[in-house]
């Protein structure tokens, strides 16, 4: 009995990715180094000592490898057994969160067991992507076979979300909504990215052109009734393959615009709302009257894709100015350029861009970066780490890192699409959206191309639970692949 549990382990340590495994070593390895670059004050002895930075990452990591090979001992079987199990319990610990974490910083997220914290948030992610992979792994699942289908994903989906946000850790629960991207891997028609895309620009627009007053109504929103009217057209010729119902609609839109316009330089006061709305209520009484010859279903899904656009966009400013907290509102101007405040809530980003841009094309050199010897970027061993790698090590640098990253990607999804069970492939797919997440907000937040949320850069940022959780994450995908050949077909 011992012999054939010895011989099943050496099986699955000959089956393990280690290309996977090496990107990841290499990963890790850059990160403590460049952690110990970024905390480095010219007094620092040694990188391995335990009182720095530095060298806790070092304890991290090597608790973080012993973690992963646990992992890789236990039994495949486990992770899709007790899948739900685990999503409970981890849903249980994020409800206590809620009443018994201390608060820092205005957060409620961090669980303090002497000298350590944990936040459960980062291990909620591979909790809720093995409920979701078993979800789909159950007998005869199919997204698109009913609608309630969408709803038992979306729950476990945005089940943890909720109760982040109620710890008020909003950059933690943000990570969640990148498992709706698996659905579309599933067989969730590809107009649901479009209308998050649609969702992203209308806000976008809405909030940052308010001035000038366009017929009555804010630059933002005009803008966005325009682009709601030529979507609309779009998708009645690409989408219901009716030029003739488009053409009749654009028609009327320009035409009544010309009106509109000879009106308001004659002195008649017309709203641009009431203009609007009734152009569009039009178009799609016109729409709905002519769409009884073709395939309704299409028809109607455009007509509610206008109607909901609508309805998103005048809740806009309502969630902007009543539901996001200042700090979030003065964030979110920052990043689009509305306001600077350099030295409030555009500090961080305004000093990472320098320290970034003074690295150049080779970097400064290895502890010679100036903007974090002298800690001008606060937070740049956690949130900021990527600046301290763009200072010293320039844009060659910090190309190479973004290339490691794009490897272990790639890698990910070729081991997620080479799974011979759903729940191996879904699950695959929520480490590859999380970590394409991370990645891509964190560079984007450091370079000022996002808002200032707290989301860490994957195994280069300090801190214990961001790297425990996606090296459980990642280790579990390395199990269920060893064992794929063990599994159905």
């Amino acid at each position: 009995m011992e012999s054939r549990s010895t011989d099943a382990n050496v099986s699955v340590f000959r089956s393990l990715d280690w290309v996977t495994i090496f990107l990841y070593l290499l990963l890790v390895s850059a990160g403590a180094v460049s952690i110990y670059a970024a905390s480095y004050d010219f007094d620092n002895a040694s990188m391995f000592d335990f009182s720095e930075f530095s060298g806790k990452q070092f304890l991290w990591i090597g608790l973080s490898l012993i973690i992963g090979c646990i992992i890789l001992l236990l039994d495949y079987r486990i992770y899709e057994a007790y899948a739900y199990p685990i999503y409970a319990i981890v849903i249980l610990i994020l409800i206590a969160t809620i009443f018994l974490a201390p608060d820092i910083k205005g957060s409620r997220s961090w669980l303090v067991f002497g000298p350590v914290s944990l936040q459960p948030a980062e291990f909620g992610k591979f909790a809720t992507a093995l409920a979701l992979a078993k979800l789909f792994d159950s007998y005869n699942f199919s997204l698109n076979a009913k609608i309630s289908n969408y709803f038992r994903a979306l729950i476990i989906i945005f089940l943890p979300i909720c109760l982040i946000l109620l710890q008020r850790e909003t950059g933690s629960a943000l990570v969640y909504i990148s498992l709706i991207f698996v659905l579309y891997r599933e067989g969730m028609s590809g107009l649901v990215l479009f209308s998050v895309l649609c969702a992203i620009v209308y806000f976008v627009v809405a909030v940052k052109f308010v001035e000038p007053l366009i017929l009555g109504v804010p630059a933002g929103e005009f803008s966005v009734f325009i682009i709601i009217m030529f979507i609309y057209s779009a998708m009645l010729v690409f989408y219901c393959r009716d030029f003739i119902i488009s053409r009749n609609v654009i028609i009327g839109f320009v035409g009544s615009g010309v009106i509109v316009t000879v009106l308001h330089f004659c002195g008649v006061d017309v709203n641009g709302t009431v203009y609007f709305l009734s152009i569009l209520g039009l178009a799609i009484a016109y729409t709905l009257l002519a769409m009884f010859h073709h395939k309704i279903q299409k028809f109607l899904i455009t007509v509610s894709f206008a109607l909901i656009s609508v309805s998103f966009l005048f809740s806009v400013n309502y969630v902007f100015g009543n539901v996001l907290e200042p700090h979030q509102q003065l964030r979110i101007k920052v990043a689009l350029g509305i306001e600077e405040d350099l030295r409030g809530a555009g500090y961080n980003v305004n000093q990472s861009k320098i320290a970034i841009g003074s690295g150049g094309v080779a970097g400064k050199g290895f502890l010679n970066g100036t903007q974090t010897k002298l800690k001008y970027v606060p937070e740049q061993h956690t949130d900021f780490i990527f600046c301290t790698i763009g200072e010293e090590e320039g844009f060659i640098g910090s190309t190479a890192v973004l290339v490691l990253f794009l490897a272990l990607i790639l890698r990910l999804i070729h081991l997620a699409e080479r799974q011979r069970t759903p729940f191996g492939r879904v699950y695959g797919y929520c480490v590859v959206a999380c970590l394409i997440f991370h990645l891509c907000i964190n560079v984007g937040m450091v370079i000022g191309l996002c808002p200032v949320i707290g989301i860490p850069l994957p195994f280069f940022s300090y801190g214990g639970s961001a790297l425990w959780g996606f090296t459980i994450f990642l280790f579990i995908l390395l199990r269920i692949d060893a064992s794929r050949k063990e599994r159905r077909d």
